[in-house]
């Protein structure tokens, strides 16, 4: 059994009121429609930061290799007379 706790929000009278018409239209609760959307919302938070972390990553990755070709390059080229 879930544990659940009761809060409290404050909404403006207009998102109060499309609250009560798409709990009306969804033949659901008001409070199951607050729970799902900030379900979502946290799903969708954390996806983007474990996106924005994965972009981190990356360029890192793409970093460190190309000092790894860079070095490579230096270590292998044939510079003589290059001034």
């Amino acid at each position: 059994m879930r544990h659940s706790i009761t809060t409290s929000v404050r909404l403006s009278s207009e998102l109060r009121d499309q609250l009560e018409t798409a709990a009306h239209t969804l033949h659901r609760g008001k409070n199951w429609i607050i729970v799902h959307a900030l379900e979502m919302y946290l799903a969708q938070l954390h996806f983007h930061e474990l996106a924005v972390e994965a972009r981190r990553q990356s360029l890192l990755a793409a970093k460190e290799d190309n000092e790894k070709d860079m070095q490579l390059w230096e270590d292998n080229t044939d510079t003589t007379g290059w001034e």
